[in-house]
């Protein structure tokens, strides 16, 4: 156990504060069992001991529990196994393995888990057979130096892929990223954001029908990010209050924006009509909805309350990619994206209008009606002010007045 802790502190998995709380949790999990730590459990045994904490535990205690049994795991499986003894190929494969139960164990999201993958089969095509055992230091910085000047990558798209080969290094190899400074970085440019004017929003709607309309108007009306609209549940939204609550946003944050009166009556028609889904899901006997967290272990039919179903569910039932449970989904992305993009080009709009392009409207609209910068820092979820100011740079009324001389 002691190695284990020592594993814990050095790779920042668990804060020294709360350490002993983690292996607390493992030494009960194991004499609930009547086994001796390292012995092989269940997943049943796992589930049982879970369900008998949440009797008298608070839900983030068991999933603190739940969490120090799974790492737990995770490090007497990689401890057993003499990965440096197969061949490249089979090395590769269990070190992405280990990565994505990794990424699972930290509660990195679907779309970060599919990003970083992606990440480790470039760096490994970069790497031509290496050994994942054998990196160091100077592998990494020959790869942004590449993804630099070989494929003129962005500066963020270059930090992407650091963050993704530092969480290998860091959480699967149990190395260190020493010293990268010699690597070319790509140079950042400042790009201001892509706006339409009000007349340009309307036009665009016009082109919109339906669900696709609906849901970009709550885009434009709300400030939201196309997953931040995706992912909304009936009980997010609060008709009396006028306000709509983004859970889990960007940086896993919540927060409140506004909802838009002129959206109210089109907004409680739709409704109906998922609620008539919704009933014939539980005519069928569906599994419900997907449910963050702890909360389907804790909650097991909340999936198929009225209050967490999706505003916005997809037509059709589909495979949930980690559980591999048949389920409805919200609608896929691809699907409002498609949309704006032909109803941009119908419209005869000559800027480039993306999805994201009607949350920058939103901002710098309120920016110019006289709103307060920190007040739309709010409502867009911005960590940083600075963040929020770039939109004084596409704000007509901050341009101080000034006029041509050519008028």
């Amino acid at each position: 156990m002691e190695d284990f802790k020592t594993y814990l502190l050095s790779k920042n998995i668990v804060p020294e504060t709360k350490l002993v709380y983690y292996i607390s949790w493992i030494t009960q999990f194991y004499a609930f069992c009547g086994k001796n730590p390292g012995d092989d459990v269940s997943s049943e045994e796992i589930a049982s001991f879970l369900k008998h904490l949440t009797k008298s535990r608070e839900d983030w205690q068991v999933d603190q529990a739940n969490e120090a049994i799974q790492l737990y795991l995770y490090y007497n499986q990689r401890k057993c196994q003499n990965k440096a003894d197969l061949g490249t190929n089979t090395q590769w494969k269990a070190v992405a393995q280990d990565m994505i139960r990794m990424l699972r164990l930290k509660h990195r999201s679907l779309n970060t888990e599919k990003t970083y993958m992606g990440w480790l089969r470039s760096f490994y095509r970069f790497l031509n057979g290496q050994s994942p055992y054998a990196l160091d230091s100077s592998h990494v910085k020959d790869f942004l130096s590449y993804l630099a000047v070989e494929r003129n990558v962005s500066s963020s798209t270059q930090n992407q892929a650091f963050n993704a080969i530092l969480f290998l290094f860091r959480y699967v190899l149990d190395k260190n990223i020493d010293d990268i400074t010699g690597a070319i970085r790509a140079s950042k440019k400042r790009r201001l954001p892509v706006v339409l004017t009000k007349q340009e929003i309307f036009r665009l709607f016009d082109h919109l029908n339906g669900t696709g309309l609906l849901m970009s108007r709550l885009l434009y009306g709300c400030g939201l990010r196309l997953r931040e609209c995706l992912k909304l549940r009936i009980k997010d939204i609060d008709f009396e209050r006028g306000c709509l609550t983004v859970r889990a946003g960007k940086g896993d944050k919540d927060r409140e924006t506004v909802l838009p009166e002129s959206l109210k009556n089109d907004l409680r028609k739709h409704l109906e009509k998922v609620r008539n889904l919704f009933e014939k899901d539980r005519r069928d006997n569906v599994a419900g909805v997907e449910l963050p967290g702890a909360l389907e272990r804790k909650y097991p039919n909340a999936g198929k309350e009225w209050s967490w179903q999706w505003v916005f569910p997809s037509k059709w039932l589909s495979v949930d990619p980690r559980t591999r449970q048949i389920r409805r989904h919200h609608i896929h992305p691809n699907n409002l994206q498609k949309q704006i993009k032909q109803a941009a080009i119908e419209a005869g709009l000559t800027k480039r209008v993306t999805v994201h392009t009607l949350r920058h409207s939103f901002a710098t609209h309120l920016l110019e009606k006289g709103y307060d910068i920190r007040t739309i820092q709010e409502l867009l979820g911005h960590t940083s002010v600075q963040t929020t100011m770039i939109y004084t740079h596409v704000a007509t009324k901050n341009k101080l007045g000034v006029k041509s001389p050519l008028d």
